[in-house]
C-alpha cells in the first residue's frame, strides 16, 4: 500500500507537480462500442440509474454517440448546442458509440471486453451506497454477474456485465478502507 500522501506522490513514475498548463484538465469520458443502443441505454439508465446527457448523430459516417452521467435533469440544458458544450464539461461521463447496423447484423460477433486473451481493458466502476442491496436488485433484473459480493477473497464488491459483456465493478466507498494499509 502507499502509506502517506507524500509516499503516494513519490511513487516511481508519478509527476508530483503536474505542469500548470494542465490545471483545468478534467477526465471527461470513457467510451464503449456497443452493438444495440436500445439494450445498452436501457441497461445504463434503468439498471444503473444514469441519465442520457447528450446524443450526437453522424449520418455521413453512420454512427451515433450517447453520453451518460449522473446529473440532475434540471441542470441539463434544453438547447442542443448548449447541452453539448455543457456535457463536454462534465466529469466522468460514459460515451456509448453505436456503429449503425451492428444491432441487426447476424455476422457481427461483438466487441472484445478486454478480460480474455489478449487482455487489456478491464472494467469501469460504480460506487453505490449498499453493494448487497444493489446486487439483490441486479439479480431481480436478470443482470449477469461475473462476481457476487461474497464470492472470492475480496468481499463486499461485485462485478456485473453490461449487454455487450463489459465488466462493471460495484463497490462502496466506505468499505474501501479494507484495502488501505493497516
Amino acid at each position: 500500500m502507499s502509506g502517506s500522501l507524500a509516499e503516494l506522490q513519490s511513487t516511481p513514475g508519478v509527476c508530483a507537480s503536474p505542469d500548470p498548463s494542465t490545471q483545468n484538465f478534467i477526465f471527461q469520458q470513457t467510451m464503449f462500442r456497443i452493438r444495440d443502443p436500445v439494450k445498452s441505454l436501457d441497461f445504463y439508465t434503468r439498471v444503473l440509474g444514469m441519465r442520457l446527457l447528450a446524443k450526437l448523430d453522424f449520418p455521413e459516417m453512420k454512427f451515433s454517440l450517447f453520453f451518460l452521467g449522473y446529473e440532475d435533469m434540471k441542470d441539463i440544458p434544453d438547447d442542443e448546442a448548449d447541452r453539448t458544450v455543457w456535457m463536454f464539461r462534465r466529469k466522468a461521463c460514459l460515451e456509448l458509440t453505436h456503429n449503425w447496423g451492428t444491432e441487426s447484423d447476424p455476422n457481427f460477433a461483438g466487441y472484445h471486453n478486454g478480460n480474455s486473451d489478449p487482455r487489456g481493458f478491464g472494467h469501469i466502476g460504480f460506487s453505490v451506497p449498499d453493494v448487497y442491496a444493489a446486487c439483490t436488485r441486479f439479480e431481480e433484473l436478470g443482470v449477469e454477474f461475473v462476481k457476487k459480493p461474497d464470492d472470492g477473497k475480496m468481499k463486499g464488491l461485485a462485478f456485473i456485465k453490461d449487454p455487450d459483456g463489459y465488466w462493471i465493478e460495484i463497490l462502496n466507498a466506505d468499505r474501501s478502507r479494507q484495502f488501505a494499509a493497516k
